[in-house]
């Protein structure tokens, strides 16, 4: 992390640059963890349905759901998008050359807002609702 002006830049990775161990490992488990929870959020799951669903305890929904990943490996939460009707591909490619340690990355798909105007109603302005859409569906 450089300074500038006073202020320190970031690396792009917040766990790297509080120097914990593992940063990329923390990334990606937290980006798992976000399109997990988005998933559940989406379906409009419980914590009870959602471990229900994913053959664990509640308790262990709500510290996915609360960002507490350290019981939980990056295999697992492979297995939890599986079940919940995702795709994962992994794609490795060789080092670019630089200084820099070979890295882990999460790309996943954003949820994007689309706007859906409502019938208007009788005294005011249009409503608009934001709806989240899938990449590939809506879920």
């Amino acid at each position: 992390m450089k300074k500038d002006n006073g202020y320190e830049i970031s690396s792009g990775n917040v766990f790297a640059d509080l120097s914990l161990p593992n940063p990329e490992e923390r990334l990606a488990k937290a980006n798992l963890a976000i399109q997990i929870n988005t998933i559940i959020k989406a379906k409009k799951l419980t914590q009870a349905a959602a471990a229900e669903l994913l053959g664990i305890d509640q308790p262990k929904i709500s510290a996915l759901s609360t960002g507490k990943l350290s019981g939980f490996s990056l295999e697992r939460l492979f297995r939890f998008l599986n079940i919940l009707d995702q795709d994962i591909t992994i794609h490795v490619t060789p080092k670019k050359r630089s200084k820099k340690a070979a890295h882990i990355t999460v790309d996943a798909p954003t949820q994007k807002a689309t706007l859906i105007k409502q019938p208007k109603a009788s005294s005011s302005s249009p409503r608009i609702q934001a709806r989240k859409k899938s990449w590939k569906q809506r879920i």
